[in-house]
């Protein structure tokens, strides 16, 4: 089994070929080709974490489309002064789906 760990969005993901990860949102179009980068490659027993070995490593992920997350609420109160504030978030993401990794 082949996977490998890869920087995708400020976070870390563990990914193989077929996998769909959702990722912070990418500059780029539905259909378009993004290079992740690589930090850790396992090809069955052998483990790569050498930097000039991930050097010649390529993970590409096809954009399936842009999303958003679910809707947070931030509350704050302060107690005894009549302060309540009432916010939400909703988060820009982008859904990837795996397409090789050599």
């Amino acid at each position: 089994m082949v996977y490998a760990i890869v920087k995708a969005g400020g976070r870390q993901e563990k990914v193989s070929v077929g996998d769909i990860v959702v990722v912070d949102r990418l500059q780029a179009e539905t259909g378009a080709t993004v290079e992740l980068a690589p930090l850790l490659l396992v090809d069955g027993e052998k483990v790569t974490s050498d930097a000039k070995s991930l050097a010649k490593v390529k993970v590409t992920a096809e954009v399936v489309r842009d999303e958003r997350g679910p809707k947070i609420t931030i509350l704050k109160y302060k107690n005894k002064t009549g302060y309540r504030k009432r916010m939400g978030h909703r988060q820009d993401l982008t859904r990837l789906k795996v397409t090789g990794i050599k």
